[in-house]
């Protein structure tokens, strides 16, 4: 079965997916957000077309543990997607993928303006790839 992992923004969702063994995590693209019933629409729709039977969501925490307005995005993002797709929905801890995406494309020399083109399916695929390797 395939894993699909997004990080989830106010601006963009990144998207990853994992291969058929469940063992890599590959960056897949980014949507630009319209709407969560459109941006639902369109996770679901991937899904699909990549026969994705569950869903990783990077779950921003503040450094104190605690929810704040990036939690309560993914929150409400996860309420809608629960009610339409129809496999597994899990949830991982994402702090600080965000800045080991944008380490490691600086590490390797990817210009500022594809950076922020790429930051955000990176920081998807590191938050399934360390969902995946929990499964180990």
């Amino acid at each position: 079965m395939r894993f699909l992992g997004l990080d989830i923004g106010s601006r963009r969702i990144g998207v990853a997916i994992s291969d058929e063994t469940a063992l890599i995590a590959s960056p897949y693209g980014v949507i630009s957000r319209t709407s969560i019933k459109n941006d639902v629409q369109e996770i679901i729709t991937i899904a699909v077309e990549k026969r994705c039977g569950a869903v990783v969501l990077g779950y921003p925490l503040g450094l104190d543990g605690k929810k704040n307005s990036s939690t309560r995005l993914v929150d409400l993002f996860y309420n809608s997607l629960k009610e339409s797709f129809q496999g597994e929905i899990f949830f991982i801890d994402e702090r600080f993928t965000t800045k080991l995406a944008q380490q490691a494309l600086i590490s390797g020399n990817v210009r500022r303006s594809e950076r922020k083109k790429t930051v955000d399916k990176v920081a998807a695929a590191l938050i399934l790839q360390s969902y995946l390797d929990s499964l180990r």
